[in-house]
Formats: structure tokens, C-alpha cells, sequence
């Protein structure tokens, strides 16, 4: 682990490699699973802002799940999270032709409807961000389904912090990531 700013991050992020493999994968990462994607305080705003924009875009049954139970949901623990269809499916997902799980909000951003890409943590995965009073954790999530996105990774040699970049700069800013690539330099010499 090593500092940068006001996180701990994870060596994991430097030393493991990463690519989704959604034609190997079908993006189970949106399907599977015992919760919806972790969500921020201020995305549930931005969820409920959004969602008439990004309605058209969505299966009948993840709407009817949103309509039913809210834009987001809160766990036992307190901790927010995008609603599931069924306890698996998050409400959110669609499927493409060749029926790879999508994400609805992230194809009206791609469509130039709404501005918001898609909840940061699944911007950000396979890195989950734990926050604390006085730091926020960065840390590597291993998870079986990804093991075909761990072969290419390492086939392509794309190091998980450069895999999600863009999300990294979009939650911690340009000169966050600045120093996090001068430590993976230094740290992989």
C-alpha cells in the first residue's frame, strides 16, 4: 500500500492487469452478483434527475423495478446501491444484439442525452474505493467473472490503473493520477 494525497492505494492496481472481455464475459458484472452497483450521495441525485431521460433506453423490466422501488436503493448497511431485478439483473441494464449486458444509463451518455457516463463505481471496476473519516481506500476487486478481462489484460499488458484511467482522473482529478503513474514507474523498476 502507499499513499497518494488523501488515499491508500493498493500496489494490486499497479502489478495486476486488466482489459473487460465483454465477448467472453457478456458483462456478467452487470448481472450477477448479490447487490447493485455501490452508489455516491450525490449519484442518487443525479438518478433521479436523469431518469426520465434515460427511460427510454431501459427494459420493461427494469422499469418497472425503478417505478417500483426508486432510481437507487439503500441496503441493510445503509449503503446505496442501483436497484436489481429479481436480486440479480441491475435495473439499469440492457442487452446488445449479441446479448452482452449493457448499461442504459451509460448508451443515453453515449447518445448524447444526458452528461453523466454512469455511476462512478462501475466506471471504476475492477477498482473499488472504500471511504473512511480520514482517507479513501483504492483497492484491486478480484472477482472470478473477470477472469477472461485478467488473460487479456495480460495478453495486451495493460496494468489495471491504466485500464480505468478516465474513471480514476474523473474521481480523483489529473494530478491524482500524475503521481499514482510517477509511482507505478518507480514501483515497477
Amino acid at each position: 500500500m502507499f499513499q497518494l494525497g488523501k488515499t491508500i492505494v493498493s500496489e494490486e492496481i499497479l502489478e495486476r492487469e486488466f482489459v473487460c472481455n465483454l465477448s467472453a464475459c457478456k458483462g456478467a458484472c452487470c448481472i450477477d452478483g448479490e447487490a447493485g452497483a455501490p452508489l455516491e450521495p450525490e449519484e442518487t441525485i443525479i438518478l433521479d434527475k436523469i431518469y426520465p431521460t434515460v427511460k427510454p433506453f431501459l427494459r420493461p423490466e427494469g422499469i418497472k423495478v425503478i417505478e417500483e422501488e426508486g432510481t437507487y436503493t439503500e441496503n441493510e448497511e445503509g449503503e446505496l446501491e442501483t436497484p436489481l431485478i429479481n436480486g440479480a439483473d441491475c435495473a439499469y441494464v440492457i442487452f446488445d444484439k449479441n446479448n452482452v449486458a449493457l448499461c442504459g444509463i451509460e448508451e443515453a451518455y453515449n447518445q448524447g442525452e444526458i452528461d453523466f457516463k454512469k455511476p462512478i463505481s462501475c466506471h471504476l471496476y475492477p477498482i473499488r474505493i472504500q471511504d473512511y473519516s480520514e482517507f479513501a481506500a483504492v483497492n484491486y476487486h478480484q472477482w472470478d467473472i473477470c477472469d477472461d478481462a485478467c488473460s487479456l489484460g495480460k495478453e495486451l499488458q495493460v496494468p489495471v490503473y491504466q485500464f480505468v484511467k478516465q474513471a480514476l482522473i474523473r474521481k480523483f482529478g489529473e494530478a491524482w493520477y500524475s503521481e499514482l503513474e510517477e509511482v507505478a514507474k518507480n514501483h515497477l523498476k
